[in-house]
C-alpha cells in the first residue's frame, strides 16, 4: 500500500523523518550522512530516503515549498506511514537585526498567514507550537555538539515576494526571529493527527540588514542543523 504522493510501501519509512523543503537536500543528506540508505520515493522528483544514522533508523523526505505542499506530505506520512516524529530542517530569513547568517534556530512556535489554518479553526487564531520533548532534546543535543542555537518564535508565510517594506515591522516588534514557509502547518497538522513535530532552521539571510550567506557558509551551517536533527532519531 502507498499514498497518492509517496510510492513507499508501509514499513519503508522510519518513525522519525526529517523534512527539508528541497528534495535534492534530502538526496545529499542521504548520500553523505546516512548508512545503507535506499530511496523510497521519486514521485514528482520529491525524493525520500530511509537509512541509518549511528545505528538508528531514520528517514528524510523533501516536502516542497510552502504550506500547501508541506501539508500533503505531513498528512500522508502520518496517516499512511504512521510516522511519529516530523522534523523540518530548512532555512529562514531573519527579521531581527541582531541575528547573524548561519544562526541555528529551534522554533518554539509559528505564527503565520495560512489560509488552511483559518479554515480549520473557523477564522480564529491557533497557536501552533513545537512538541516540547523534541524541542528539549534538540536543545540538549546542540549543547553536546557545541552548536549554538537560539530558541524562539518564527513566522510562516505563503507569500515569498511582497512589495510592502513595512510588512515585518509588527512581527519584529513582537519578537519573531525569522520568516519561512512551512512550519505553521507542520505544527498544526502534527498536533491534529497525533504526531510530534519540531522545526530546526538556519538563517540564510537577514531581511533587515541585507546580509546573506555564501554557498560555503550555507553548507556548513546547514550541516550543523542536520546533525542536531539526526541525533533525535
Amino acid at each position: 500500500m502507498s499514498s497518492i504522493h509517496i510510492e513507499a510501501k508501509v514499513g519503508d519509512v522510519a518513525e522519525t523523518i526529517l523534512l527539508p523543503g528541497d528534495p535534492l537536500r534530502a538526496k545529499h543528506v542521504a548520500e553523505t550522512l546516512l548508512e545503507d540508505a535506499f530511496c523510497f520515493n521519486k514521485v514528482r522528483n520529491m525524493f525520500g530516503y530511509t537509512g541509518f544514522y549511528k545505528g538508528k533508523r531514520v528517514s528524510i523526505q523533501g516536502s516542497g515549498m510552502g504550506m500547501g505542499s508541506t501539508a500533503i506530505y505531513v498528512n500522508e506520512l502520518i496517516n499512511t506511514y504512521k510516522v511519529k516524529n516530523l522534523i523540518r530542517v530548512g532555512t529562514c530569513g531573519a527579521i531581527q537585526e541582531k541575528l547573524n547568517v548561519g544562526q541555528v534556530i529551534l522554533a518554539m512556535s509559528a505564527s503565520g498567514d495560512s489560509g488552511a489554518n483559518m479554515t480549520h479553526f473557523g477564522g480564529l487564531h491557533y497557536a501552533a507550537t513545537a512538541d516540547f520533548d523534541l524541542l528539549q532534546r534538540a536543545y540538549q543535543k546542540a549543547l553536546e555538539l557545541k552548536i549554538n542555537t537560539l530558541q524562539g518564535s518564527i513566522f510562516s508565510t505563503n507569500t515569498f515576494y511582497d512589495d510592502d517594506p513595512k510588512r515585518w515591522d509588527i512581527w519584529e516588534q513582537h519578537g519573531i526571529l525569522g520568516v519561512e514557509m512551512e512550519t505553521q502547518i507542520l505544527f498544526t497538522l502534527s498536533k491534529r493527527l497525533g504526531a510530534k513535530a519540531l522545526s530546526i532552521l538556519t538563517v540564510s539571510d537577514n531581511i533587515r540588514t541585507g546580509a546573506s550567506a555564501s554557498s560555503k557558509d550555507r553548507e556548513q551551517s546547514y550541516m550543523d542543523m542536520m546533525k542536531i536533527a539526526l541525533e533525535l532519531a
